[in-house]
């Protein structure tokens, strides 16, 4: 006797479950938009500007490749190459800002939270 009584409300249970999904319908519901999908995120800028700086403070980072000497980051997106044969150059004056975007970054030191590259060479690579 409990058998039944269960399957009957087990079955009763699943038809309650399945007889909305089947009469539901929205022929009145039209979604239009573009049929493309949407573009990945881009971590190379449109620009092609280079920045030689000494320090970089930021929250984000974004270049198509950076060269530095000393990087503390939280998330660090791209190829890194880590090497004791990057060359920085000339560099000269500190940058403080919430977003830096280049299309090549030459810096000594840069901390930021998120720093998002093609490519990454640095000599000294601290995750924090």
């Amino acid at each position: 006797m409990r058998r039944r009584e269960l399957l009957v409300t087990v079955g009763t249970g699943l038809a309650m479950v399945a007889l909305p999904v089947g009469v539901a319908r929205a022929n009145h519901v039209r979604i239009e938009g573009n049929s493309q999908p949407p573009a990945p995120p881009n971590p190379a800028p449109a620009s092609s500007q280079t920045i030689h700086a000494d320090h970089i403070t930021a929250q984000q980072i974004r270049a198509d490749t950076i060269y530095a000497n000393r990087i503390d980051a939280d998330n660090i997106q791209g190829q890194i190459h880590q090497s004791k044969d990057v060359k920085v150059g000339d560099t000269r004056g500190e940058i403080k800002a919430p977003e830096v975007t280049a299309s090549v970054i030459y810096a000594e030191q840069i901390s930021a939270n998120s720093v998002v590259a093609q490519n990454v060479y640095v000599r000294d690579l601290r995750r924090r």
